[in-house]
């Protein structure tokens, strides 16, 4: 009897068979919950990738990376908020019945782990991604990363501190600091993104955020009790010269966000000379629950930054 493997280290390399895409009643082809890292005492860190039909032949096709919304808390790879059909896997099939691939990422949540362990793990699935490129039909050279809510604070994270070694993690496919792969994207799309948790508090009208709050649990406390991890985890804290350009969605009415968060990363991006685009959706609540205009306008920008940037 071998012995268990230990906690601790790099954990890599990490091989996974790629099974052939299913084509779906949506016109796209899905290749479902495929495991991309494994992590010790825990579940696989899975994705879904949509591709493309086969009648627009076999690519290399820019990818989307997408990560869902739920406070660090809940939610899964599926779902991009209440306006949209998780069961149709929309967005997704319509990105890429248009040429785009998409692949939808689980990482752990904070009844599972603190911070930055959900980082690594996002960063654990772009790396899996591009060293298969080749076997999936991606185009590793074009790679934008999305998220709504919590999964905008991670791909906004994803882009301002690509192959960081103290951020890259030990799960899955090896890092390009240790002689695999990069985990760098040439955009974000963000959208209504915490992205300031030191103001996020006053940004509500708090002193700070209380420690039941979901960005308490994410840094293990609160600002005050947690003032580097509080800093450390916000997206403003990494911006510079060298961020790929952006694009945020944010409605102005944003009762869980608030949009003075948005404001705050456009400001700091745009004062280091970084192209970015923040579209305001007036009246607009949070996860666009005010109605489907709101998440028709989001989806709007989204796919002119994405012909922008990917096409």
């Amino acid at each position: 009897m071998t012995s268990r493997p230990q906690p601790g280290g790099p954990r890599w390399p990490f091989a996974t068979a790629v099974p052939t895409p299913l084509p779906t009643p949506q016109g796209h082809r899905l290749l479902p919950g495929i495991a991309h890292a494994e992590v010790f005492g825990s579940r696989p860190l899975e994705l879904d990738l949509h591709l493309p039909p086969a009648e627009l032949g076999e690519g290399p096709w820019p990818l989307l990376v997408f990560l869902h919304g739920g406070g660090w808390w809940y939610g899964r790879r599926g779902g991009v908020g209440p306006q949209f059909d998780e069961g149709t896997f929309e967005p997704f099939a319509e990105l890429a019945r248009s040429g785009l691939a998409v692949a939808s990422l689980d990482y752990r949540l904070t009844g599972e782990v603190g911070w930055p362990l959900p980082l690594h793990d996002v960063k654990a699935g772009i790396r899996w991604l591009r060293s298969h490129a080749d076997e999936l039909g991606l185009d590793a050279s074009r790679v934008v990363v999305w998220g709504e809510s919590a999964g905008a604070h991670l791909a906004a994270m994803v882009a301002l501190t690509a192959d960081d070694p103290a951020l890259e993690g030990d799960v899955g496919t090896a890092p390009l600091s240790a002689g695999g792969v990069s985990s760098a994207v040439s955009g974000a799309v963000c959208w209504y993104p915490p992205t300031d948790f030191v103001a996020f508090g006053p940004d509500r009208g708090l002193a700070e955020m209380p420690p039941d709050s979901f960005e308490s649990l994410l840094v293990g406390g609160t600002a005050s009790q947690r003032p580097d991890e509080t800093v450390a985890a916000s997206p403003v804290t990494h911006v510079d010269a060298g961020s790929p350009p952006f694009l945020v969605v944010h409605g102005t009415a944003d009762s869980v966000v608030p949009f003075r968060q948005a404001e705050r990363l456009r400001d700091a991006l745009a004062a280091a000379g970084v192209p970015v685009d923040l579209v305001p959706v007036e009246g607009a609540e949070h996860a666009w629950h005010d109605g489907p205009a709101s998440a028709a306008t989001a989806m709007a920008a989204t796919r002119a930054f994405l012909d922008a940037h990917l096409r």
